[in-house]
Order: structure tokens, then C-alpha cells, then sequence
């Protein structure tokens, strides 16, 4: 039996202190708070999605703003990541997912690449969704990507709506990480030629 891929990561600093806990092999269970009602709904989004268990507890300087609390989850949930896909071996290691939401349509495609690097060609047309910034978007997928190792490009193909296209980018992310952390019976080792992530 394969050995269970799953982390738990504790963060604490001056402005947050977050407690993750994933799964890669799980069902799509969301259980948790960041503070910020909005990223726990797109959070709840990327679980389902993905089909991995995110459990999460967060306290942020929310009085402040949500830069720290947003940013913050995306280093812990990236730290997660690359931690519970181990080595890679025997991952399919490559992932990528169009979403349409009504009017919108969106591409996120990634590689466990070991190396960070976000392209994002995102133009949202609204500063807010609600009371949340939705420049943060960026600051968490960058966070994620230099943390997880990922090399990943979300592109905005159609779409007006700010929350739409959000929200299909956060569908798209975990449709696309689901698809990278699977398990291909047929690889006996690391997804590279290099023999290494």
C-alpha cells in the first residue's frame, strides 16, 4: 500500500498564524476559516474540485486588511502541496482545466515543475467582489506557485464578471491540480527525464 499523501503545515508570524492540513488522496472535504468569507468560498471551490480534504484554521490582522491573511494562505497551502506530493513519482505531474462560468471562460495550466513561476493574463474589471480586494488573487497564486514549485498560467479567454471569472479560475486550478497529482500505474518513477523534480 502507497504510503498516504497528505501534510499538515503550521505558520505563525507577526500578522498570521494558519494551520492547514491536506490530503491529496481525499474527496473534495472543505473544513475551516481564513477570516476572509470570500477566499473560504473559493478555497471550498479548489477542494471539491481537486477532490483533496483541506482543513484549515487561520487567525489574520484582518483589521488591517486581507493582503497578509490572502497571501499567507497561498505560501502555507503551496508549502502543503509540495510536501504531500513527495518525490512525484509515479504523478502524471502535468495538469490543465478550461472552466466557463455564464459568460466567462478561463484556463489554468500547471507542471510540478519544482520551479515557481506564476503567468497570470487576468484583467478583472472590478477593484472588488463584496468587501474583498480582487488584486489579492494574484498575491495568492503567486504565493502558491513559489511555494508548491509550480509553474502555472491562469489566462482569462472571455468573461466580465469579477466574481465569475474568479471563481472559474479557482475551479480551473482544481481541476488542473487533481489532474497533476494523479497516480499513473504505467510510471514506475519520477515524471522527468532528468530523473528528479
Amino acid at each position: 500500500m502507497n504510503a498516504p499523501r497528505t501534510s499538515t503545515i503550521d505558520r505563525k508570524t507577526r500578522e498570521t498564524e494558519i494551520h492547514l492540513e491536506l490530503n491529496l488522496d481525499g474527496s473534495g472535504i472543505w473544513q475551516g476559516a481564513s477570516g476572509v468569507p470570500f477566499m473560504d468560498h473559493m478555497l471550498s471551490h479548489l477542494a471539491v474540485h481537486s477532490l483533496f480534504d483541506l482543513r484549515l484554521s487561520c487567525i489574520g490582522d484582518i483589521d488591517v486588511d486581507d493582503h497578509h491573511t490572502v497571501e499567507d494562505l497561498g505560501i502555507v497551502l503551496g508549502s502543503a502541496l509540495k510536501e504531500a506530493a513527495g518525490d512525484k513519482a509515479g504523478m502524471v505531474r502535468y495538469g490543465s482545466q478550461y472552466i466557463p462560468m455564464d459568460e466567462t471562460l478561463v484556463l489554468v495550466a500547471l507542471d510540478f515543475s519544482g520551479r515557481g513561476l506564476l503567468v497570470y493574463d487576468v484583467e478583472l474589471a472590478s477593484e472588488r467582489v463584496g468587501s474583498f480586494e480582487t488584486a489579492l488573487v494574484h498575491e495568492f497564486l503567486q504565493a502558491l506557485a513559489a511555494n508548491a514549485g509550480l509553474t502555472l498560467h491562469v489566462k482569462l479567454l472571455e468573461g466580465r464578471n469579477s466574481h465569475h471569472i474568479i471563481e472559474a479560475a479557482f475551479k480551473a486550478l482544481g481541476r488542473a491540480l487533481g489532474a497533476a497529482v494523479t497516480i499513473d500505474a504505467r510510471r514506475l518513477g519520477i515524471p522527468s527525464t532528468k530523473g528528479a523534480l
